[in-house]
């Protein structure tokens, strides 16, 4: 996954060189959690950079947008047209800047989900070639060049500082330090520990497996209570109340003669309803998912 700030079209390194100019230094005792999401991305940025980046992203789509939309409204002669403009270059510059305010939480949260959903193939992966005698620096490189997602790239960064000369241990420790996964975070300290107190890596990776799939099992079950009302507001909102909307719409039409253009703007208007709703519960369904499944 690559971290791209929303409605952006140059790189990270240009976006800090050219907002600069709005940069304004705060007196920060302890780390924010923007700062701690952009180090578990690997971005080298600060806080006060990233909101420079904002704020100039803002003041640009806001002046853009204001332009384009003023001279389309006076072409078209439209009353109040630099008021009109001025609120809606304020609405779609908000929607951009709340947009990349919150999208270093939202790409943490997807890599932290794409690493979970990799974490017990990987780990059965890891048991398997302990078990084959291979050594676990080898390992871990081996898993670092296979397609596990973030997973991989997460291992690669691991193998670099143990190749560098990084003690394993430590390496690991740090490694679930930076990781906001708990899980991850959980089986990298069971493993570590393991190392430093001389037990069998391949008993710990096993436990921790297990310890996984009970946990898997749990969400499921906690997928499917969920499932039930959403499946119910589903038929509600897409199947039921479309069909009496449409026999209802009918009724009043035939009975009032309205005009054939509303009543096909009406039907239209229902139309787009479902759709939209459609919409919403599919991406529901992909919120709630479990994060090890």
């Amino acid at each position: 996954m690559r971290f791209h700030i929303p409605f952006t079209i140059v790189n990270i390194d240009q976006l800090k060189r050219k907002s600069k100019f709005l940069i304004v230094k705060s007196k920060r005792k302890k780390e924010s959690k923007i700062e701690q999401y952009l180090k578990n991305a690997d971005i080298d940025m600060t806080e006060e950079e990233y909101r420079s980046i904002k704020t100039r992203a803002f003041l640009i789509s806001f002046l853009i947008i204001y332009l384009f939309s003023t001279t389309l409204l006076i072409l078209f002669n439209i009353a109040g047209s630099f008021l009109i403009s001025f609120a809606l270059s304020l609405i779609f510059s908000m929607f951009i800047f709340f947009s990349q305010t919150v999208y270093p939480k939202i790409y943490d949260s997807r890599r932290v989900k794409n690493i979970e959903r990799n974490l017990i193939p990987a780990l059965q992966d890891i048991l398997v070639q302990l078990n084959s005698g291979i050594p676990l620096f080898n390992i871990i490189v081996n898993i670092s060049s296979t397609d596990y997602g973030e997973l991989s790239h997460e291992f690669k960064k691991a193998a670099k500082k143990i190749n560098a000369g990084f003690p394993e241990m430590e390496v690991l420790e740090d490694l679930g330090e930076k990781n906001s996964s708990v899980y991850f975070k959980r089986t990298l300290w069971q493993i570590s520990n393991g190392m430093r107190a001389g037990s069998n890596i391949a008993i710990i990776i096993k436990e921790s497996i297990k310890s996984l799939n009970e946990e898997q099992i749990l969400q499921i079950q906690t997928y499917g209570n969920k499932l039930n009302p959403l499946i119910m507001f589903y038929l509600i909102i897409s199947v039921i109340m479309p069909a009496l909307s449409i026999t209802f719409l009918t009724i009043i039409a035939s009975m009032l003669g309205l005009k054939e253009g509303i009543t096909i703007s009406m039907f239209l208007g229902v139309f787009i309803f479902v759709v939209l709703m459609q919409v919403m519960f599919l991406g529901t369904i992909k919120s709630v998912r479990p994060s090890l499944l």
